[in-house]
């Protein structure tokens, strides 16, 4: 992990996330773009040339000032910090700046959404979430503990989920996190018993690790909904972080079916990290 994203908007929850990336480039002598989005609305981008050039140097001059204040924290002494300002909205073009800056991890605050709002405007954390190829971390908190000793990571045990689930066991494995696997029971049509989903997770784990060891450290939990099992199950465990594979779903399919990794990183208390599917 040498290069970490912090989508900025200068509130108290991205110094959070500013706060927390900061312990883990301290660790891992990593650098930090503190990337600041300027969502130019359409408006705006339909103005002449002339203006859109002039309005557009006004508010980069206006990002550089409020740079200069926000990344001046002791935390950060020591650390390499690269302020990135862009133009377009962070959630469609995220993977623009992962790529241009040979990323590993995004680091974002959030307050989290739920009810009317969540359905009609959702949250720029969560379109972060459904677009982007690199794990992204969900901290809503200041960081008190960031070890992650113990870490939920919870997928479908389908073969789909095996490259996520590798990537996961590489990045805990260099932060020193113990992994534990989740399997939620859900009930009705999507109920399967104990010998369907056993022979489930042996298939999964003989594809993505060659053996059973880790067969041992699977939770078999039974709730009503995927996100509730995930959430109690880390509660009784005292987990520090849920880790989850996604779809990124966009569109109808993610209107109908929802998304469980944007469903955690909107209502979990805990941090919540996911990988891309």
């Amino acid at each position: 992990m040498k290069k970490i994203i912090v989508p900025v908007d200068f509130s108290e929850h991205s110094e959070y996330a500013l706060e927390t990336a900061a312990i883990f480039a301290q660790k891992n002598n990593a650098e930090i773009f503190a990337l600041h989005m300027l969502e130019m609305s359409e408006a705006l981008l339909s103005r002449a040339e002339g203006d859109l050039q002039l309005e557009t140097v006004y508010f980069l001059k206006l990002a550089e000032k409020r740079f200069e204040d926000f990344l001046s924290r002791d935390y950060l002494k020591g650390i390499k910090v690269t302020p990135v300002v862009k133009h377009f909205k962070v959630f469609k073009e995220i993977n623009d700046v992962v790529e241009e800056h040979n990323a590993d991890l995004i680091v974002m605050g959030s307050h989290g959404a739920s009810g009317i709002r969540e359905l009609l405007i959702g949250s720029n954390t969560e379109k972060v979430v459904r677009y982007s190829n690199i794990p992204v971390l969900v901290v809503k908190h200041n960081p008190i503990l960031t070890n992650f000793d113990d870490v939920v990571f919870a997928c479908n045990f389908k073969e789909e989920s095996v490259t996520p689930y590798i990537n996961a066991l590489k990045l805990f494995n260099v932060l020193g996190s113990k992994l534990h696997l989740i399997y939620v029971n859900l009930p009705n049509e999507q109920f399967r018993s104990t010998a369907e989903m056993e022979s489930k997770v042996v298939s999964f784990l003989k594809k993505a690790d060659g053996n059973m060891d880790r067969f041992k450290e699977v939770a078999f939990v039974s709730d009503y909904s995927i996100e509730q099992g995930i959430l109690n199950y880390a509660n009784v465990l005292g987990a520090d972080l849920i880790a989850v594979a996604t779809h990124g779903r966009t569109g109808l399919a993610h209107f109908f079916e929802g998304s469980i990794s944007e469903d955690l990183a909107n209502h979990s208390a805990l941090p919540v990290m996911t990988f891309k599917i």
